[in-house]
């Protein structure tokens, strides 16, 4: 989501000159950027965004000046097997950016609606566009989701370290020093902290947000003061539901607010992204998630 705020201050910023859209439309095997990975160029060679670790941008900023000079979109496979080691093949689609695409993508992020884009890498009508129901299969579809809101009830050193890893994340942040606060804050992509440090208030907060039914309500505290929170709040007759995470966090052997703040956001990134929060040299399965074979784009897409 950092990505998405980027391009489109990038594209703003640049005041309507042309510029190239770089998209990552296709990987196979391993690869350090998922297709839907974007950057935006301009014909000075200034970027925003990023469509690997940093290892091909060069050569994705020298054909987007192609491109804008030409305006004939250009389609770049890059074999990173025998380049750098990464046992993948990724493929880069670069247009000159869709003035509409833009303006849409960027009216989706200020309203904090989903956006699917659909990259056509196909003949004469291959281009960048917002995607209708009837989406085409040689084409790679992105939904873009709406960035994370971080809602923080309670002002102290956990609550400011929270923050700034929020903020290093793109994640839009909100404090709060006690509910109620207006119901229309809490959607699908919205997580709460409780951090006031007071029963009461730790309480009445957690009965105003659990009819909510949020993906993600995290109360900061021990274990023996969670289960008093909880029969309180059980006791009034409100219902609890799987998003309440008490205590908050993941065990890192945190100690100090910043080391705190930064297992509670691990814990956050992984409720919302789908992640097991499992150390990577213990799992088996892919590191990152397989698209579904009717949207995965694939080397025949793009012939």
């Amino acid at each position: 989501m950092k990505e998405i705020r980027e391009l489109i201050r990038f594209w703003d910023a640049r005041n309507g000159q042309p510029l190239a859209l770089a998209t990552l439309v296709a990987a196979q095997g391993s690869s350090y950027r998922r297709p839907g990975a974007r950057m935006l160029i301009s014909a000075s060679g200034h970027s925003a965004g990023g469509v690997s670790a940093g290892c091909i941008e060069e050569e994705v900023i020298a054909a987007s000046r192609t491109v804008l000079r030409t305006g004939h979109p250009r389609l770049l496979t890059f074999d990173t097997r025998l380049r750098f080691g990464c046992s993948g093949t990724i493929q880069i689609f670069i247009e000159v950016a869709p003035a509409g695409v833009m303006h849409a993508l960027r009216e989706s992020f200020t309203l904090r609606q989903p956006c699917r884009l659909e990259t056509i890498v196909h003949g004469d009508a291959s281009g960048t566009r917002i995607a209708e129901s009837d989406t085409q299969l040689s084409s790679f579809v992105h939904e873009i989701e709406p960035v994370l809101r971080l809602i923080l009830i309670g002002d102290g050193p956990d609550t400011a370290a929270l923050r700034a890893h929020a903020a290093l994340l793109g994640w839009n942040v909100l404090q709060c020093d006690s509910t109620p606060f207006p119901s229309d804050l809490l959607d699908a992509r919205t997580a709460v902290v409780i951090a006031t440090h007071n029963f009461g208030r730790d309480c009445a907060a957690l009965r105003h947000l659990l009819p909510s039914d949020l993906p993600y309500i995290g109360l900061i505290g021990s274990r023996r003061r969670r289960d008093d929170i909880l029969f309180d709040v059980l006791h009034s007759g409100t219902e609890l539901h799987d998003g309440v995470f008490a205590p908050a966090g993941l065990h890192l052997g945190a100690e100090s607010p910043e080391e705190i703040a930064l297992s509670i956001i691990a814990e956050i990134q992984s409720v919302f992204r789908g992640g097991t929060a499992q150390q990577l040299r213990h799992r088996t399965a892919p590191i990152h998630q397989v698209l579904p074979a009717a949207l995965a784009p694939c080397t025949a897409s793009a012939a």
